[in-house]
């Protein structure tokens, strides 16, 4: 498998605000002025915002500007739009003011730029410029300020917020009592955490990253590996896809899937995870299944070797066959879909398996049942557990026990079991021991029954063409499959509908993504 090393190792780094801090004082130690980088900070969010609201289309420019330097971004912003022609007016909540910000505003209103006390008088603006509180805010927005956010979001106005939407927590993106709801956010240097939390995602609008030279060294100096967190792009995911094959190869050399899934009453999740290992290019795919669904699977999947499972009474797997009890024929398992919990059973015996092994739907059901590091600690082979919300609440009472935060919860949980775990939501945030990854993007057009199964099936393909995990760990592997699914996923949703696409069609949307991204 070729492993290609990004050419934009800053874009995969997640930050935390303290995080963010101590990568920008490292900066300021080393000689660059304050000054210089909010000018260039600025400048930038400036270009960004001429771009996307050109002076041919809006005159009216509101700026938002907090007491610290990301008021002072504000103010700069500001001052630029005035000098290419846009009006703009200021809205000053707060008149103490970091001295740096307060120079900016001392030369601004200098240029003839107004100054306004009560948002109100931004009401015939065409654009919001948000620039009230930056990273590292922690304390609710209350009184004046918070009636003021109100306000705005109870306009038509676009707002435009630099570095975050100013009411929401950098690390965890929570509101803080209440928060602007942009439709751009503009994140400085390096993504934040509140990028990738659920929570966020209603206030964040379209997201872009503006870089204003952070150095990869200062990441690193600041960013411990025990505690880094990495976005894994669209690019860096075909990267690590499985091409090209080798001119000499077969079927077994491409890896060789066991689905163990399936019952009479949940007929469809062993299709799907099977039409899901078929677009991730596994050489080889066996089917564990109750014998009375072997006509409907030979009818999908012809090429797959379908294995007749005893049926309970249910029409759940009773019973695995010798032939599936072989572990070390197999490159990877993947079990769960459709399978029901009265094949409970299974999972104790499967755990032995000598062979990397992916658990979803009821296989985690099961699996919730078990004293979790008992069960999974000592398996030598890589587990890999892809649980929904409340499928994570039943693993890890302990742990979510309260409110939770997945980019810091399901690493504890990875921990806790030796497990790589991928936490599905909105923002999908996947962890092993030793490394944390969270994608880009995905789309609600996932949120059908089915797309799930679809993903276990794609991910076990990839790790039966893996199964030592060299040079690519079994977490990036599993990124890698989280990245292809949701892919699909924003494809098929354009072509069809946003209110949802069927698992069936996602899978025809699954061949398309190895191309690259200019094809």
């Amino acid at each position: 498998m070729s492993h290609q090393i990004s050419t934009d190792p800053i874009e995969h780094f997640v930050v935390t605000a303290t995080q963010m801090a101590a990568i920008e004082q490292r900066i300021f130690a080393a000689g660059m002025p304050v000054a210089a980088l909010m000018e260039k900070a600025a400048g930038l969010v400036t270009q960004r915002v001429i771009e996307l609201y050109p002076p041919s289309e809006i005159t009216k420019v509101g700026i938002l500007v907090g007491p610290g330097h990301n008021g002072g971004d504000a103010t700069v912003v500001g001052r630029e739009l005035h000098c290419q022609g846009y009006q703009v007016c200021l809205y000053r909540p707060l008149q103490k003011a970091k001295e740096l910000t307060q120079a900016h505003l001392n030369y601004v209103q200098s240029l003839g730029i107004p100054m306004v006390e009560d948002v109100k008088g931004l009401a015939n603006c065409d654009l919001i410029v948000d620039g009230l509180f930056g990273f590292g805010m922690t304390r609710p927005l209350e009184g004046n300020l918070a009636d003021a956010v109100e306000t705005i979001n109870q306009w038509s106005i676009p707002v435009v917020s630099i570095d975050i939407p100013s009411g929401l927590h950098t690390d965890t993106g929570e509101v803080l009592g209440t928060a602007i709801e942009a439709n751009y956010s503009f994140c400085l240097g390096l993504w934040k955490r509140a990028f990738f939390q659920d929570s966020a995602l209603a206030y964040l609008g379209k997201t872009e990253r503006i870089d204003f030279g952070v150095s990869l060294a200062d990441v690193q100096a600041v960013v411990s590996e025990d505690a880094v967190v990495k976005q894994m792009t669209v690019d860096f995911a075909r990267s690590l896809l499985p091409l090209p094959r080798p001119l000499v190869t077969h079927k077994y050399k491409q890896g060789h899937l066991l689905i163990i899934a399936g019952s009479r009453q949940y007929a469809g999740g062993v299709i799907l995870t099977g039409l899901g290992a078929r677009a991730s290019g596994v050489g080889m795919v066996s089917i564990a299944a109750p014998a009375s669904l072997k006509p409907m699977l030979v009818t999908h999947l012809p090429e797959a070797l379908i294995i007749d499972c005893p049926e309970t009474e249910n029409g759940a797997i009773a019973e695995l066959p010798e032939i599936a009890r072989q572990w070390n024929k197999y490159s990877a398992i993947a079990l769960g879909p459709g399978l029901t919990l009265e094949a409970k059973a299974l999972i104790p015996p499967i755990l032995e398996a000598t062979s990397p092994l992916i658990l979803d739907a009821d296989g985690l059901n099961a699996l919730a049942q078990l004293d979790l590091k008992t069960a999974l600690k000592p398996r030598s082979e890589t587990t890999i557990l892809t649980p929904h919300p409340g499928e994570f609440r039943r693993l890890f009472p302990d742990l979510t026990a309260n409110s939770y935060h997945p980019i810091e919860t399901v690493p504890t949980a990875a921990q806790e079991t030796s497990a790589v775990i991928l936490l599905k939501g909105a923002r999908t945030v996947i962890a092993s021991p030793d490394e944390t990854w969270v994608i880009p993007e995905s789309t609600p057009a996932l949120a059908r029954g089915g797309s799930g199964d679809v993903l276990t099936g794609l991910l076990g393909g990839l790790i039966a063409q893996n199964p030592n995990q060299q040079p690519i760990s079994p977490a990036q592997l599993t990124t890698t499959a989280a990245v292809w699914h949701a892919q699909a996923g924003i494809k098929a949703s354009l072509d069809h509908s946003d209110l949802g696409v069927d698992a069936f069609t996602l899978t025809q949307y699954l061949t398309q993504f190895p191309a690259s991204s200019d094809q």
